[in-house]
């Protein structure tokens, strides 16, 4: 199989097929990335005997020929967008909820011996759990010991599959060896305790993939390529598959027949650490692990995980990667690969590691991207081309604003962007601050405005005299959200602030009521300096000096409580967190929110949930818990609780005869996700 370049969409389920049948809807998910000159096209985990060892009935299925119509116009289609593609194969082994919800015992190599700690999910909303749970409603899995006729059938089964795969058009099979599926759980001694020759040494824990493998390829020769997904290294829990392992497992699957091998990672306990595997937080996760794969087997070897293109690069440059799989990435932009060989990088519309996507996939629903709203819609959304052609006033240059004002060019409207900032972002940028991958987007946003030429006028307030000095045709609020002062005794102290009240401070711009006399100098002069235009400025300088006194309390931990509490931890700051509700972190997505509150903890931070604030003092913050009544030293107290939406000027200007429309939190408050979305609304129908 041939490639016309070295990138690789990897498998990411969108949960869009009917019964394990490929719609139309699928079809064009894969057919974009296609088109947007992705080399090779992997799909969605493909269940080789469904329904049984499958995880959804919304995955692909290759169990049987009524599923080759789909598959076959699949293949034909990214054929014709120019693209080559792969069917990714697997029994879901421990994890196949379908056969749990049917009544079908889990198959494993051994019964598990261990639980999985799901602590996490003290995180969880009543809903996340009931979806959740709905999946197999309710029921708790069942366990049956492969036998050797199981291990027969599972031979002869991925065959079958491989033949439909082979006679589909397809160019490729994967077979998933990793991530706990069977051959995964197979391959590492923590789920296989077997004593025969499928369990022990690595040589006979590896043995059923082998045995796939061969097969496999026996019966499709050099008509399919066939790939080997394999843990590079598994974590969270001893006994897990070690690189080391790895690599020996991987030399076994060539000298069983693997044309390449696709190295990824997988942490055990979804849990606890989703984020070191298979979808990990770290850029460039597993390009060490595919390093060392290489080193031991002499066919084409593809990393994943958070490869950026730029590591990407890096990794093919320096001979440690063939190819490389960029998975949320090709979710934010499909048009990635294009933008890339055409010379503009800057144009590659960047994943913010929200976990957004496949938090979907925890109750079988089709993935969202906060940042590219035309995911998972069919038939694909494109903003078409304007009929009438205005003038529009955007008011607020956050996410929502530029996002709005982007849309709305490149359907061909003429538009002005007005904020009484000095600079482009409202809270995303100072969101990026402590989430540095919000940077990304604040720095794509305002390339394309660059690049579309739309006009921006910095340091302007927004008053009707404003607008009717401009004479726009429609005018979009998005001026952000609400974040009062806490309505407790205490709450007007000059060492109690909001969201609002320190941006103020960080860009130079706070009034009297904004913080101690010191702090507003200390802006002001950051703002003099240039030290406060750059988030990364700012985030290296505060690892050092960060003048906000030893002890602060965080009132409210939801998403930006959380992740502002995390960030003072860092700085070496004695964090109290008090939450009034049981979850932390909402409405951050469940991966990602059970990593931060874990590393919350992990730094110090102490939280109270379910705590009630009474009063602010001089130094400290009494709060009561149950029947207690508690208190925390706070030489800094920060109320990150209590935002809401409110957009007073838009219904001034509808007064004033004005045609309007509200995006961003100034409508809802849904933060980046609900900015880019409404403004794809608002901006589509103007």
């Amino acid at each position: 199989m041939e490639l016309s370049n070295r990138v690789v969409l990897p498998a990411m389920d969108m949960n869009v097929c009917v019964d394990g049948e490929i719609e139309q809807a699928d079809i064009d998910h894969y057919v974009a990335r296609a088109a947007g000159g992705t080399g090779l096209i992997i799909t969605g985990a493909s269940a080789v005997a469904y329904p049984v060892g499958a995880t959804s009935t919304k995955e692909p299925g290759l169990s049987d020929d009524r599923f080759l119509p789909g598959l076959t116009a699949l293949a034909e289609a990214v054929h014709a967008a120019g693209s080559k593609l792969c069917v990714q194969s697997t029994h879901h082994g421990k994890v196949a909820r379908i056969d749990t919800l049917n009544g079908r015992p889990l198959l494993v190599p051994s019964e598990p011996d261990y639980a999985v700690d799901m602590g996490a999910l003290a995180d969880n909303t009543i809903e996340e759990l009931t979806k959740m749970g709905s999946v197999t409603a309710g029921r708790k899995p069942t366990f049956h010991t492969a036998t050797a006729d199981d291990i027969s059938w599972l031979v002869e089964t991925w065959v079958d599959a491989a033949d439909r795969v082979m006679r589909s058009g397809a160019d490729a099979i994967e077979i998933h060896c990793a991530h706990g599926y069977i051959l995964g759980a197979f391959l590492n001694q923590r789920d296989n305790r077997r004593t025969d020759e499928y369990g022990g040494s690595l040589e006979n824990r590896a043995r059923l993939a082998c045995e796939v493998i061969a097969a496999v390829k026996a019966a499709v020769g050099d008509r399919l390529a066939v790939i080997v997904r394999v843990a590079g290294a598994e974590f969270g829990q001893e006994g897990g598959l070690t690189n080391e392992e790895s690599c020996a497992a991987s030399a076994l699957f060539e000298k069983a027949g693997a044309d390449a091998i696709h190295v990824t990672g997988w942490g055990r306990n979804p849990f606890a650490n989703f984020t070191d595997g298979p979808l990990p937080n770290r850029v460039g996760a597993y390009v060490d692990l595919a390093a060392e794969v290489k080193k031991h087997v002499g066919i084409p070897v593809i990393t994943v995980g958070r490869v950026l293109p730029d590591v990407g690069e890096q990794a093919i440059a320096e001979g440690r990667a063939d190819f490389v799989a960029m998975g949320r990435q090709l979710l934010a932009d499909p048009d990635l690969v294009n933008k890339l060989a055409a010379g503009a990088p800057e144009q590659v519309r960047p994943c913010i590691n929200c976990y957004v996507c496949v938090q979907e996939n925890f109750w079988d629903d089709t993935p969202l991207c906060a940042v590219n709203p035309a995911l998972g819609v069919s038939p694909p959304l494109v903003p078409e081309p304007a009929e009438a052609k205005k003038h529009v006033l955007v008011v607020g240059a956050g996410p929502g604003g530029l996002e709005t004002a982007r849309v709305l060019t490149e359907r061909g409207h003429r538009v002005t962007v007005i904020d009484k900032s000095d600079r482009l972002g409202g809270t995303l940028w100072f969101s990026s601050l402590t989430t540095p991958d919000n940077e990304r987007l604040l720095d794509w946003l305002t390339s394309e405005v660059a690049r579309l030429g739309i006009e921006v006028r910095l340091d302007t307030e927004a008053t009707t005299e404003t607008v009717r000095a401009l004479a726009p045709d429609h005018v979009v609020v998005a001026t952000g959200a609400v974040r009062p002062r806490p309505a407790i005794p205490g709450g007007d102290l000059p060492h109690v602030h909001t969201g609002d009240t320190l941006r103020n401070l960080v860009l130079g711009s706070a009034g009297a009521t904004d913080g101690s006399r010191l702090l507003r100098t200390m802006g002001r002069l950051g703002k003099l300096s240039g030290i406060t235009k750059s988030p990364e400025a700012i985030r290296r300088l505060t690892k050092t000096f960060l003048p906000l006194g030893k002890d602060v309390v965080v009132i409210g931990g939801s998403l930006v409580g959380l992740e502002l509490a995390e960030w003072l931890a860092e700085r070496g700051r004695n964090v109290t967190l008090i939450e009034p509700g049981k979850a932390l972190g909402l409405p951050m997505a469940m991966p990602r929110r059970w990593t931060a509150v874990r590393r919350a903890g992990e730094l110090g931070v102490v939280v109270h949930r379910e705590a009630s604030v009474s009063r602010i003092t001089a130094d400290r913050v009494e709060f009561t818990v149950g029947d207690q009544q508690l208190s925390a030293a706070a030489d800094v107290v920060i109320h990150a609780d209590g935002t809401t939406s409110g957009a007073p000027l838009a219904d001034e200007l509808r007064s004033g005869g004005w045609s309007v429309d509200v995006v961003g939190d100034a409508s809802q408050v849904d933060y980046i996700e609900g900015a880019i979305h409404s403004a794809w609304e608002v901006a589509a129908k103007v």
